[in-house]
């Protein structure tokens, strides 16, 4: 049986690697100078985290005005609005850290 790949490489030092460092030498086609789409999470992180909170609020007050017979019910429309403020909480986090990361640039 031949190695895998991971195993014959030999990790590289981190003062050749610069300040984060890399574990293992490039092997990839992608260019040296490949750059993450930070100003793209920045814009939907922006748009994003006042559309989560916005249906979140809205889901939570059709929850607290719905009667039993609605349908939707009030479980399904909390459901709903728990959902919403999970995901305005990982938006308002992702801008966060695309804020510190584009600082450090």
């Amino acid at each position: 049986m031949g190695r895998t790949p991971d195993r014959d490489r030999q990790p590289v030092g981190r003062a050749r690697t610069g300040t984060i460092g890399r574990r293992f030498p490039r092997t990839g086609t992608e260019p040296v100078t490949a750059q993450s789409a930070l100003g793209l999470r920045l814009i939907l992180a922006g748009v994003f985290v006042p559309v989560f909170i916005a249906a979140a609020v809205l889901f939570g007050m059709g929850a607290a005005n719905s009667d039993p017979g609605d349908s939707p019910g009030q479980g399904p429309l909390m459901v709903i609005a728990v959902a919403c403020g999970i995901l305005a909480l990982l938006a308002a986090t992702d801008l966060v850290v695309v804020l510190r990361r584009l600082r450090r640039e």
